[in-house]
């Protein structure tokens, strides 16, 4: 019995000192990736201050967009989004809200709030897509189109609407999303500055919780009043400005967020556009691209531009949040699964030397290591075993060096874009970057590790997302016939 106990101990002992090299190394990791991104901003800022997007407006060389916004159930925001997209400083582009069998009265709203009306549309089938029931126009708005089809997903609604889309580029944007006046012409300027290379590129997104919003603009833009969302607010910072910022240098930027990502058509289309069969089509479109991209040799651009701003609205409370990274963590966890053979595999380069790796065993894995880590503490707390100096050590590089980055993020915001120009807000973050290190980001750890139960017995479960809305008047809803439009389908 002693001899189990010693062997228990020395277990126990040699756990914490892995997981302390761990926190350490990936730590370490997110501060290298800071200073590349504390770079690369600065010169970012420098070079847009005297940028003249009306000449990019204006110019005949700007590629013209296709914006796409898929849409189920999201009655409560899809006509203020719209509405934001309307009013975008752009020279040409089109509006595509693809209804995706929504049960409430999304559909109604858009056709009532643009008065629209059904048309006979030609829909090739250039990815195969669920049918297509329907599509309605307006003549007050000409570049609007609705697509009505059956539910087949977010990743199967974003393909229909590239089948009917007419333009070289597609801006996807979530139904709960607004983006500001001048993020397509921020946006598309990676293509006209690379147009042979450039195959897709992000933008930043934004917590709208909180802030003001009228008529699909965001007017005032202030911290929610609810802990959970100032969390997300942090949280957010830290994961753009830092990760994908760095990331994207290192030209290994494998996430582009589903809310706000614009994509050249043709590369889509060729890798069969969007996958349905997983849970977070973002990150798999990206991954599937750089893969598309080196497997033919093409030289390409997948970038990263962190002033472009589109607004979302986030879980307001924990069983929204739990469910919203159940399903973030389960599709990286089915993205790098599938891709496994890009792993340490010197053909993709620093993608697959670094970036794969540092995904596979730090953000998939990391949760993993983060709970049981505390576990094995609080175990050698209860041996008796646990050394008060490892203990300040453990603290130090798990929680304090976390804290230094939060920060850190929060700083990096404040010196470039300063969105949140209040003292009280800078206060209320700052407070709230050094709280999410004691409780929130172990919170989130253990949700993560619940998505591997999930990831191993195959579900795909979404579960619903209940939306508070953004500030709008109500509307009499119509009643339109659900009977099927023709449609002409082209094979």
């Amino acid at each position: 019995m002693q001899g189990l106990k010693l062997l228990l101990t020395d277990l126990v002992i040699d756990f914490n000192y892995f997981v302390l090299f761990y926190f350490l190394v990936l730590n370490t990791i997110y501060l290298l990736l800071f200073l590349v991104s504390l770079r690369e901003i600065w010169y970012f800022v420098r070079r847009t201050f005297f940028s003249d997007y009306q000449q990019i407006m204006q110019s005949e060389m700007t590629w013209p967009i296709s914006v796409l916004v898929p849409a189920h159930n999201e009655e409560k925001t899809i006509v203020q989004t719209v509405r934001s997209l309307q009013m975008v400083n752009f020279g040409e582009f089109e509006v595509i809200v693809v209804n995706d069998g929504s049960t409430d009265g999304t559909l109604e709203r858009v056709v009532e709030a643009f008065e629209m009306r059904r048309i006979d549309h030609v829909y090739r089938r250039s990815i195969p897509t669920a049918p297509v029931r329907g599509t309605y126009a307006s003549l007050e708005h000409p570049n609007l189109l609705i697509v009505d089809k059956e539910k087949g997903g977010k990743s199967d609604a974003l393909n229909a609407g590239i089948n009917v889309s007419r333009f070289p580029l597609f801006c996807s944007v979530d139904a709960d999303s607004i983006i500001e006046d001048n993020a397509l012409l921020r946006v598309v300027k990676p293509f006209m500055e690379h147009p042979e290379e450039t195959v897709a590129v992000g933008g930043i997104v934004r917590i709208v919780n909180g802030c003001e919003v009228r008529e699909g603009r965001v007017n005032k833009v202030a911290l929610p009043r609810s802990g959970l969302a100032v969390f997300q607010v942090v949280e957010y910072l830290r994961a753009f400005l830092t990760g994908r910022v760095g990331w994207s240098v290192l030209r290994s930027l494998l996430i582009i967020s589903g809310a706000f990502g614009l994509y050249r058509r043709r590369e889509v289309i060729e890798i069969g556009g969007y996958e349905r069969s997983t849970d977070t089509e973002d990150l798999e479109l990206v991954v599937r691209l750089h893969e598309h991209m080196r497997r033919k040799r093409r030289p390409y651009r997948i970038v990263f531009v962190p002033d472009p701003v589109c607004w979302t609205e986030a879980p307001a409370t924990l069983k929204v949040l739990q469910r919203q990274r159940n399903r973030w963590h389960r599709g990286l966890l089915q993205s790098l699964w599938r891709h496994k053979t890009m792993l340490f595999n010197p053909r993709y380069g620093i993608l697959g030397l670094v970036a794969m790796p540092y995904f596979f065993l730090f953000e998939m894995l990391g949760p993993f290591v983060e709970v049981v880590g505390y576990a094995a503490v609080l175990l050698s707390w209860f041996l008796g075993i646990l050394n008060p100096g490892f203990f300040l050590l453990f603290l130090a590089v798990a929680i304090l060096y976390g804290v230094f980055l939060s920060l850190a993020a929060i700083l990096l915001e404040e010196i470039s874009f300063r969105r949140y120009s209040s003292w009280e807000d800078l206060f209320r973050l700052l407070l709230f970057g050094v709280l999410e290190n004691f409780g929130y980001r172990q919170m989130l750890a253990l949700f993560k590790v619940r998505s591997f139960y999930d990831f191993l017995r195959g579900s795909r479960k979404w579960g619903k997302m209940d939306r508070t809305g953004f500030p709008e008047r109500k509307r009499k809803e119509p009643v339109i016939e659900r009977e099927r439009a023709r449609v002409v389908e082209e094979k």
